[in-house]
Formats: structure tokens, C-alpha cells, sequence
């Protein structure tokens, strides 16, 4: 492992955190040569993840510094490897969480190579040549073209930026048990943030009933009138719960602070299943008294594979579905990383990186 191999020839402008304080500051780095397999992108957009947090404060232990986070990335090639297809100089394209895969596995063959064992992420991650990934707070990305995705040409790459994280996140899940093409399901969403508020549209447009389930009363009317939900059902009001047992067919919990699982199996009618993206700092207690005399499912997932990114975003063109976002600036990432700490930001903030809007 190095931070850079002498293939690293290329200069960077980005912006870093250099300690466990967290603090994001600018930062001069070198990038790969772009290979027969890259593309290079002039990064335009990247969006603020709340992973991005966990990693520039090292609150998983797992932080290799200096640490340049961003993997919500859409901007434009400006430089195509020999043996790549399917891209061109001037495409509008996007970067997700994964920067390389074995591509030999049977995950990897079978389009699921987001649950690789040799994953390596954008950032914070260990390249195919043991260098050590950089992320989106940059100027300019060299990607290997087979992690890359095309942005369809009626998605603004602002709005856009979110969806290859946030988006994929809560749409994966909600394939992998039917729901894009299934008759009308009753489908919760548990919480109302960067990722809730984007599950809450997919719901809507593959046709189902939705129910937000929130601690937060003041979200109803932005949940009903505003993203289309439903039904409205205050978490902590046992009444409401009371009333909403065994109604609901799946139930994706987005939820990244740390609750209990009980009030919401309960939700779900007999067979039903809970899909857990959200990531609280303790681990769950999971009751069995709700799973057995249930016959209920509690699962969990990742982001998804390339193919499915590729799908999820035609999906989004063809019915413009696109993140609620707050456009921030490089100089103010430090302030928006506060801010998004403390769920002050509806919904999610994309840095302009290239300083001109561009679309």
C-alpha cells in the first residue's frame, strides 16, 4: 500500500482532511496516468455523503490519511483509454462508490459487484496498484471505465451527484424485492433525510402506496404535499403505530441514528420484510417474538452493482426523479459538513467544484 505509484504523474488540486479532527482543507495531490482502461473526468459536481463525515473524523477506525472523500461524482471525460467502449470525449458521466472489483468472482460476473470481498472504494480505498484512492472534493478523477455511468441528458449534474450514492442506496433495494415492476404494494420509508426523500419519489413512481414513518411531526406536510407520500405515521405517537399494524408489505429504514427495530416489525404484515441502509454507530437489538409470529425478514444492503447504477439513472431520465439538493462551495465544506451533522440541509449538499454551475 502507497499513497501513490510513479504512474502517479498527474497533479490535483482537492481538498482533504489530514486528521482525525476532521477538518477539510485544500489539498495538492497526484493522480494515475490515465491507462487503456480510464477515462479521465473534469470533475463539475460531487455530493456530501455522511459517509463522508465518519471518514475525514476516522469514526470507523478504518481512516488512512490524508483522506480526500467524495463518492457522489458527475462531470465531463475529457481523456478515453485505448481499449475503453462505450465512452467518449465530452460525455456526461458519474462515479459512485466503487472505484475497482476482482471482476473475476461470481458477484462481479453476476453484476453484484458492489459485495466484491476485493472491493475498493473511491476513496479511503486500495487501487488494483496498491495506491490509495482519492475521492471527489477534487478538480479531476481518473476512473477505470467499467465503475463509470452514464448521466442521460435531461438529469441536471447537480441534482444528479446524490443519486449515485443515496439514490442507488434505497432503489436496489427496492428491485431486488419486486417493487419496480410489481402490482401496488404498501411501502414504508423510515426516516425523511438524503435518502429517505429520494426512496419516497422512487415508491411513488413505480406505483405504490407510501407511508413515511418519522419522529418528526413538522415532516408530514413536506412528506405528503411536497414528495407525494400517502400516509404520515409519527414514530413516537403509539397510537398512530397501534393503528398501522400488520399494514405494510416492505419497510426501507434509512435511518442511520441509532433506534429499535421492535415498533417498526411490527408494522409489517405477515411475510413481510425490513431492509436496513442505514448504518447507526450501535449495533441492533432485533426481537424475535415480531420475526416468528410474523414470519418476517429483516435484511440489509449496499449501494448496487454498475449495471443497476446504469438502469436506476434511465429510470430517473425517463421520469425525472432527481435528489433535493443544496449547492455549496468548496470553501464551504467545513461549514456544510456541521451543518448536515446536524440535519440542517434539505437534502443533501453537492459541491459546485468547477465554481460555474455548469450543467
Amino acid at each position: 500500500m502507497a499513497q501513490t505509484t510513479p504512474n502517479h504523474t498527474q497533479t490535483v488540486s482537492g481538498w482533504a482532511a489530514l486528521d482525525s479532527g476532521g477538518k477539510i482543507v485544500p489539498y495538492t495531490f497526484k493522480r494515475r496516468e490515465n491507462g487503456v482502461n480510464d477515462v479521465t473526468i473534469k470533475i463539475l459536481y460531487c455530493g456530501i455523503c455522511h459517509t463522508d463525515i465518519h471518514h475525514a473524523k476516522d469514526d470507523w477506525g478504518i481512516t488512512m490519511y490524508p483522506v480526500v472523500p467524495g463518492h457522489e461524482i458527475t462531470g465531463v471525460i475529457t481523456k478515453v483509454g485505448s481499449d475503453v467502449k462505450g465512452f467518449k470525449e465530452g460525455d456526461r458521466v458519474g462515479v459512485g462508490c466503487l472505484a475497482a472489483t476482482c471482476l473475476e468472482c461470481d458477484l462481479c460476473k453476476n453484476d453484484e459487484e458492489n459485495y466484491c470481498d476485493k472491493l475498493a472504494l473511491t476513496y479511503n480505498g486500495i487501487f488494483w496498484d496498491g495506491s490509495i484512492t482519492y475521492g471527489g472534493y477534487s478538480k479531476m478523477l481518473v476512473a477505470d471505465h467499467r465503475y463509470v455511468v452514464h448521466i442521460p441528458d435531461s438529469l441536471p449534474l447537480d441534482a444528479t451527484a446524490p443519486l449515485l450514492c443515496a439514490g442507488i442506496t434505497v432503489f436496489s433495494p427496492m428491485k431486488d424485492h419486486g417493487l419496480v415492476t410489481s402490482p401496488r404494494k404498501n411501502v414504508g420509508i423510515v426516516g425523511l433525510g438524503g435518502l429517505g426523500h429520494v426512496a419516497v419519489k422512487f415508491a411513488k413512481a413505480f406505483g405504490h402506496h407510501v407511508t413515511v414513518i418519522s419522529t418528526s411531526p413538522s415532516k408530514e406536510s413536506e412528506a405528503k404535499d411536497r414528495l407525494g407520500a400517502d400516509d404520515f405515521i409519527v414514530s413516537t405517537n403509539p397510537e398512530q403505530m397501534q393503528a398501522a399494524t400488520r399494514t405494510l408489505d416492505f419497510i426501507l429504514d434509512t435511518v442511520s441514528g441509532v433506534h429499535s427495530l421492535a415498533p417498526l416489525l411490527e408494522l409489517l404484515k405477515v411475510k413481510g420484510t425490513l431492509f436496513i441502509v442505514g448504518a447507526p454507530e450501535k449495533p441492533f437489538e432485533l426481537p424475535s417474538f415480531p420475526l416468528i409470529f410474523g414470519k418476517r425478514s429483516v435484511k440489509g444492503g449496499i449501494i448496487g452493482g454498475i449495471k443497476e447504477t446504469q438502469e436506476m439513472l434511465d429510470f430517473c431520465g425517463k421520469h425525472n426523479i432527481l435528489s433535493d439538493i443544496e449547492i455549496t462551495t468548496p470553501d464551504k465544506i467545513n461549514e456544510s459538513l456541521e451543518r448536515l451533522m446536524k440535519n440542517d440541509v434539505r437534502y443533501r449538499f453537492v459541491i459546485d467544484i468547477a465554481g460555474n454551475s455548469e450543467k
